[in-house]
């Protein structure tokens, strides 16, 4: 019987997470199937995970606007799930609907490929936003010993989010000292990249461009960047051994993704 999975969110058609997923699924010779799904509303996802429930679906992975939503669905969740206020990753087994949030694990992951260098425990680290992106970036960093501000324009949802996960809130002059920044907004941030160490690490947790404004100015101060595209990748990864429970075949899927979003390697 085949597998069915895939992603959920609105818009959906821009998703790479089926290019990765049915990369591995060919290369692991799996009877699966995963695709993109893009309910209209609230009550379309809820219709998907109704699906899921009665046995039609193996998992899902979750983007906006349905990551809230998703967690509130859930018969269980993990309890990183329930630190971040939300769940990226849904596992239907036996009727019964489990969520986990596996953007952590891929943003730690991203760090470790590409700033290999790094090293936050114990050291200040600052994330810009203060919306589910940014709890699910504080939520991980917090647990690799990091010490985390977070810098948003509206400062009561930053203290909501600092009181929620341990974490400080601070103004832009925290940047001096910050060893890694951590763009979880969805435009780009309005900081002064002058005032950063020579040795600071810039992440951008989005992927198009691959090379945000933010990426390239810190590139051109010539900073370590990291971008969201390891982090996809990094995310996918635990999401496909939970859905499909063996581990991503060792292929390169980073190439063709960067085709699909016309970069090079």
């Amino acid at each position: 019987m085949t597998l069915r999975a895939g992603v959920a969110g609105q818009p959906i058609a821009h998703s790479l997470s089926p290019l990765i997923h049915t990369a591995w699924i060919a290369a692991a010779g799996l009877d699966a199937d995963y695709r993109a799904f893009g309910p209209a509303d609230a009550a379309g996802f809820a219709d998907l995970v109704a699906e899921g429930r009665a046995g039609r679906l193996r998992g899902l992975n979750v983007t906006a606007p349905f990551k809230e939503q998703a967690l509130t669905l859930a018969d269980a969740a993990s309890a990183t799930a329930r630190a971040c206020g939300s769940a990226n990753l849904l596992v239907f087994e036996g009727g019964r609907l489990r969520a986990d949030s596996t953007d952590g694990v891929g943003l730690m992951a991203a760090l470790a490929q590409q700033a290999p260098q790094l090293d936050v425990r114990g050291r200040s680290v600052v994330v810009l936003g203060a919306g589910g992106a940014a709890r699910a970036a504080v939520s991980a960093l917090k647990g690799a010993g990091a010490e985390v501000g977070v810098l948003n324009r509206t400062r009561a949802r930053a203290a909501l989010l600092a009181q929620d996960l341990g974490a400080t809130v601070v103004e832009a002059d925290a940047l001096t000292d910050a060893v890694l920044v951590v763009n979880a907004l969805s435009v780009p941030p309005e900081i002064d990249l002058s005032r950063l160490r020579d040795d600071a690490v810039l992440m951008d947790m989005t992927y198009r461009p691959l090379v945000t404004p933010f990426l390239r100015q810190g590139r051109a101060r010539g900073l370590t960047t990291v971008d969201g595209l390891a982090m996809l990748i990094g995310q996918a990864r635990p999401s496909f051994r939970a859905i499909f429970g063996i581990e991503p075949p060792p292929i390169d899927v980073r190439t063709p993704a960067l085709a699909a979003l016309g970069e090079t390697p």
